[in-house]
This record gives C-alpha cells, sequence and structure tokens, in this order.
C-alpha cells in the first residue's frame, strides 16, 4: 500500500489555552489560509467552523475538542481545537495524550493565566513538545515582553523569542522574523505572499539584540553548534531553524511567537513554524505497550508494516450518523470492515465506515494508516481509553486518566415520556465524557449526575433538551464530598445464615489502613493456608468495593483506602461467592468504623482579577470563604490574587464578585486537591445525613 501522505510531513498538533486566548480565532485562521474555508468564522456571530454545537454557538465558548485536518505548503496538519474552560479539561487530556505537538496560546494582555498553567502541566505530563503563541497584540495593554517573562517564570520554561512585535496595542503593525532579520505586515490574501514591510529604525538595535540572543542560546542546546558559535561561524537560517527545532524536541527550549489570530497577523508564520519545529510521529519516543498474550512490555515501531495498534480517545453520538469513535492510530493500517481486538476489553470489533474528520463534517476514506486521527463506525463496546489491536499481534496501550467529578445535582424526568428518554440521553452523554457520572440513589429515589463545575453539568442538562428532547427538573449543585481513614484497624466480615437446606457462610478478616492521598483504592490477599479458597478472593474484593461506595460517617465514598484480607474460614457446602461477597461489606464497614475516619472536601485553586481598587472588598470577601491565600501580584492597574478555596464556598461567587468590582472583575477555578473538612462542617454533615462522629 502506498502513504496517503509522508510520515516526516505529518503533524499532530493541539492548540491549547486558557478560555478567551483566541483558540478558536485561531483555528478559523488557519482553516483559511490552508484552504479549507473560503472565509473566516466568527466567535461573536456563531459561524466557526469548530464551534458546531448549538450550546458552543450559543455561549462563545469551546465545549468538546474538534479534529480538523489540513495542508500548509507540504505539511499534513492534524489540528485538534480544545476547550479552555476547567470544566472541560478532560477534552484537554484526552486529545494530548494522542497528539505529537501542541500550539499553547497566550492572551498578550493577560499573559500566563490559571488554565494555561495547567494545560501546560500536561503537555508536561505526555512530554508533548511545543510552541508558543502570543495572540491579542492589537489590544489595550498587549506586552510580549511581559508575557514573555511569565512564562519562564510561572511555567518554568526556557521561553525563545523568535520574532518581535513592530508596535503593540492600536500601533501593532506585524512582526519581525528574528531567523531571517524580516518584517511582515498582514498575512494578507491566502493566494498571496505574506506582506513583507521594511523593519522600522527605531527596532533596529532591539532586534540585532534580540537576534544574538535567540542564536546564543541554541547554541548552548546542542554541543556541536556551541563549538562553532564559539569559533565565530555565522549560521544561516536554515542552520537556525534546524537547531531550533532540535532543542524544541528534546524539550530545551520553547520558541515564542506574537501576533493577532483575529486581525491576520502572524498566523501565516505561526504554520511555518509548525512545520519547521514541531515533531513528526517519527519524531516523538516509541511508543510503550504491553503484549496482550504473555503481558511483557515491549516497544512498538512507528511504521505501516507493524501490525495495527491504535488508542481510542474519544467517543461522539452524532445526530446523523449515530456513534463515532474517534482514534489514534500508533502502528500498522487499518481498513473499514476490518476485524480488530479490542484489548482493553478483550472483545472482537469490526471497524465500519472511516472518516477524516473537519469538525463536524467527515470525509469517507477507505483505509487509516499511521500517524492518522480519524473516525470511525461500528465500534459497540470500545470506549475512551481504549487499544484496538492488530487480531494476530495484539498490544495493549496506556490507557488515559481523567479527574474524578467534584460537584453533584440531583436530576428527574418532567413526564413518563421523558423517563423513557432519560436513560438513554444519559448514557450516552457518559460515553462521551469520561468525568460526567450518572447514579441511582436507591436511599432518594434520584438520579444523581456528577461533573467537573457547574457549567460542565448546565451544558449537560441543556444538551439533553437540545439534543435528546428529554425535559428535567434540575436540583441545586452538590459538593462530592469524599470520606477516608486516618489509623489502621482489623475487622471480621461474618455472615452466617442458615434457614433449612443449604446455608450461607462468608468469614474473612480485614485489615484497613489510609492510603497516600490520590491513590484511591487497593486491595491486597495475604491468605495463608488456605483459610478461604482462592476462588472466593475475588468476590471479597467485589464487596469491599461495593461497601466503599457508602461511608460509615456521611454516606459519601471512601477513597484512599488499602484492604488487605489476611484471615478467614470457610464451610465446605455452604459457603459461596454471594456469602463472601456480604462478608467483605460487612467487613469493610466494621473496620473503616474502628480506623478513624474523616470526611474530605475538594478545595479549588481560584485567580481572581481584579482592578487594585476593589482588592480589599475582594481579599475579605474571599477570606471570609475559607480561603487560603497565597499570592497577591501586581499587574498593571490590576491585582491578581491566587488562592486555595473550598469549592462548598464559590457556589455564586461570580455573583458577589461582580456586584463587588462593578462587574470589571473575574476569576477562574480548578481543581487543586482533597483536604479534611473542619469540625464544625462535619457535624454539619453528620447532622443532615442522620449519622454520628465514630
Amino acid at each position: 500500500m502506498s502513504r496517503t501522505f509522508p510520515l516526516e510531513r505529518l503533524r499532530n498538533i493541539g492548540i491549547i489555552a486558557h478560555i478567551d486566548a483566541g483558540k478558536t480565532t485561531l483555528t478559523e485562521s488557519v482553516l483559511y489560509y490552508t484552504g479549507i474555508t473560503y472565509k473566516k468564522g466568527g466567535v461573536d456571530e456563531g459561524t466557526t467552523v469548530t464551534d458546531w454545537m448549538e450550546e458552543e454557538r450559543a455561549r462563545g465558548i469551546t465545549i468538546t475538542s474538534a479534529a480538523i485536518t489540513c495542508q500548509w505548503t507540504d505539511y499534513r496538519i492534524n489540528i485538534i481545537d480544545t476547550p479552555g474552560h476547567v470544566d472541560f479539561t478532560a477534552e484537554v487530556e484526552r486529545c494530548l495524550r494522542v497528539l505529537d505537538g501542541g500550539v499553547v496560546l497566550f492572551d498578550a494582555v493577560q499573559g500566563v493565566e490559571a488554565q494555561s498553567e495547567t494545560v501546560w502541566r500536561q503537555a508536561d505530563k505526555y512530554h508533548v513538545p511545543r510552541i508558543c503563541f502570543v495572540n491579542k497584540m492589537e489590544r489595550i495593554g498587549a506586552s510580549y515582553e511581559h508575557t514573555v517573562e511569565m512564562i519562564e517564570g510561572r511555567l518554568h520554561a526556557r521561553a525563545l523569542p523568535i520574532q518581535l512585535p513592530v508596535g503593540s496595542e492600536t500601533s501593532f503593525q506585524g512582526v519581525v522574523d528574528l531567523i531571517e532579520n524580516k518584517a511582515y505586515a498582514k498575512d494578507g490574501d491566502r493566494d498571496k505572499p505574506v506582506e513583507e514591510m521594511p523593519i522600522p529604525a527605531e527596532l533596529m538595535a532591539n532586534v540585532k539584540a534580540a537576534r544574538h540572543n535567540m542564536i546564543e542560546r541554541v547554541a548552548e542546546s546542542d554541543d556541536q553548534m556551541l563549538s562553532r558559535y564559539l569559533d565565530g561561524v555565522e549560521f544561516t537560517p536554515d542552520e537556525i531553524r534546524a537547531g531550533i527545532r532540535k532543542a524544541t524536541l528534546a524539550a530545551k527550549l520553547v520558541p515564542c511567537l506574537c501576533g493577532s489570530a483575529l486581525s491576520n497577523k502572524g498566523v501565516r508564520p505561526l504554520l511555518d513554524a509548525v512545520g519547521y519545529y514541531l515533531p513528526s510521529p517519527l519524531d516523538m519516543p516509541p511508543t510503550k505497550a504491553v503484549d496482550y498474550k504473555n503481558n511483557t512490555e515491549l516497544t512498538m515501531q512507528v511504521s505501516d508494516e507493524e501490525p495495527f495498534t491504535a488508542l481510542a480517545f474519544k467517543v461522539v453520538t452524532d445526530p446523523f450518523v449515530g456513534r463515532l469513535v474517534y482514534f489514534r492510530v500508533y502502528s500498522g493500517t487499518v481498513r473499514a470492515s476490518d476485524q480488530v481486538l479490542n484489548a482493553t476489553r478483550g472483545k472482537t470489533e469490526r471497524i465500519g465506515r472511516l472518516f477524516l474528520m473537519h469538525a463536524n463534517k467527515r470525509e469517507e476514506l477507505d483505509e487509516a494508516d499511521t500517524g492518522s486521527i480519524v473516525a470511525t463506525l461500528g465500534l459497540k463496546n470500545t470506549f475512551t481509553g481504549d487499544t484496538l489491536s492488530n487480531m494476530e499481534k495484539p498490544v495493549l496501550l496506556e490507557s488515559i486518566k481523567f479527574p474524578e467529578p467534584v460537584i453533584s445535582i440531583a436530576i428527574e424526568p418532567k413526564s413518563r415520556a421523558d423517563q423513557d428518554k432519560m436513560g438513554e440521553a444519559l448514557r450516552k452523554l457518559s460515553e462521551e465524557d469520561p468525568t460526567f457520572k450518572v447514579k441511582y440513589n436507591e436511599e432518594t429515589g434520584q438520579i444523581v449526575i456528577s461533573g467537573m463545575g457547574e457549567l460542565h453539568l448546565e451544558i449537560i442538562t441543556h444538551r439533553m433538551l437540545s439534543e435528546f428532547g428529554v425535559s428535567a427538573n434540575v436540583g441545586n449543585p452538590r459538593v462530592a464530598y469524599k470520606e477516608t481513614v486516618t489509623a489502621k484497624a482489623e475487622a471480621e466480615g461474618r455472615f452466617v445464615r442458615q434457614s433449612g437446606g443449604r446455608g450461607q457462610y462468608g468469614d474473612c478478616w480485614l485489615e484497613i489502613e489510609p492510603a497516600a492521598r490520590g491513590t484511591g483504592f487497593e486491595f491486597v490477599e495475604k491468605i495463608k493456608g488456605g483459610t478461604i479458597p482462592r476462588n472466593y478472593i475475588p468476590a471479597i474484593e467485589a464487596g469491599v468495593k461495593e461497601a466503599c461506595e457508602t461511608g460509615s460517617l456521611a454516606g459519601y465514598p471512601i477513597v484512599d483506602i488499602k484492604v488487605t484480607v489476611f484471615d478467614g474460614s470457610y464451610h465446605e457446602v455452604d459457603s459461596n461467592e454471594n456469602a463472601f461477597k456480604m462478608a467483605g461489606s460487612l467487613g469493610l464497614k466494621a473496620g473503616v468504623h474502628k480506623a478513624k475516619p474523616i470526611i474530605l472536601e475538594p478545595i479549588m485553586k481560584m485567580e481572581v482579577v481584579s482592578p487594585k481598587e476593589f482588592m480589599g472588598d475582594v481579599i475579605g470577601d474571599i477570606s471570609s470563604r475559607r480561603a487560603h491565600i497565597e499570592l497577591i501580584e501586581n499587574r498593571g492597574d490590576m491585582v491578581i490574587i491566587s488562592a486555595l478555596i473550598p469549592l462548598s464556598e464559590t457556589f455564586g461567587y461570580t455573583t458577589a464578585l461582580r456586584s463587588q468590582t462593578q462587574g470589571r472583575a473575574s476569576q477562574s477555578i480548578e481543581f487543586n486537591s482533597y483536604q479534611e473538612i473542619p469540625a464544625f462542617l462535619l457535624k454539619e454533615l453528620t447532622d443532615k445525613t442522620g449519622t454520628k462522629n465514630a
């Protein structure tokens, strides 16, 4: 088979940033200059390609990531435009897992914002090489130099400016390319070259110094270049670009560019930079996998000749074609109608029609080769994070981990007709979004949905009505508290029933102890002497896990706990799996009661940007909400307040902040950690649920 595009000329990239940095506007400019669209869409007008959902266009924000394939010069670029709002951080997480490179956007006025730090950490986690684009250079208060300083200071990155702006704010005219030593004005019409302009005389000294500093930094990153640099060799533009590329792929330097996506300045040089500096699939470290048959680790080669392996990273319910599964091909090729193995779930699947995606539009393909990001129909049992593999040589890739939901609401259908449709709607929405959870509360008879924030759940309920036609009554937001233990304890779980004939007999001894924060649940088996047959151990574990769903203090899930089964007894006739499952559940409840349980609450990292004149009121209000202020930073006429605040104290905060600051302040929050709640709140929670502190 012949490849559709050379691997070394393929770029799989994501556009990531804080909300309102201009990701979608930049994507629109990219689509225009690469010939995908004939004119740019606008976020305010609701005419953008990648924000195609009704909710996205109504709110002017990106909610779900959208994949676009385009071509620039002799490069094929697969672009994923990701959301910036923290409630949709899972979209960024799963996209970075399958991408090779990233373009990180920064607002030239705001610089490095709270969510900028989050997406940067996510990119670090997956070792994604990236370049930076300082956007909105035409706005009042824009500063390229200050943003670059913040990239180095707050993100601890070695920023490498390879451009300088010509002017700023309302006088922003274009950019100086330090590599070519040329200045460019507007990107202009896509069928014509970028408009070149003379470098202003007053900038000459700055350009010379910045170019010298750039070459010095690049040379320092490579021993061979450094030796030539010290010998006084003049590098050609191609040699400089090769050095920058090498340093970028090794994460030694992060090239920084600037411009304005809205006014078409600096977009075409950015596209050139994507080709020059970001990796192809061949440049990435070999992908590690586990052999499905013998459970040994192996390294996969990036080649069409290798067995097919892909990672499913997104599930979407398309109103026209049905259930679409997006996947990235790491090796081999796959054709429509091929049979593959879902190695994660051990199930055989058949690939349906294959599509190259252009947001919500589809281009049908016969096959997908290595490095491709495509979508397919027909995979009924494949979900986010699953590995699709060759039937003869199956392997298992590392899955994708997502944060746990921190906020819940009760939801109920308005009518019997809505009741019938609600279950299907919630099932499809939870398949799409791994951070959206649905649970039936048997005590109250309510359906409880959980997510990453108020906006997240608000959009879910709106989508239920607009896409699935389900009307629902929605309760007030509730914090997703957790329970854990602080001491080690042992307890017996004993379930014995005799009512004529065969009875029920299960008996186990459990050791309960705290685990490190954030580790979840760990089960260990240390049975000696066959006091419990090994075939009953999984049943005990199942019972323990089930009991962990409702804690002993206030009924919240138990987390960060290690449970060891070390002894017990069984009956030759009466013992069965169900009896040992009940014994495990009873043992866990008894042990947690002895192990000094506590309740944990989600703590959020909050950043407030406010005019200085309102600083006192803002700080006073934050402090009254049990917040711990970490940093107060001045930025021009504004002050940035960073704090850790309990999620329960943030409800309604946006409205309060607006009233305190005449609508001039803004805030963003993201999940930080779980911490023990104070004693007075513990009493409130246990009183509400009718339980008592152990």
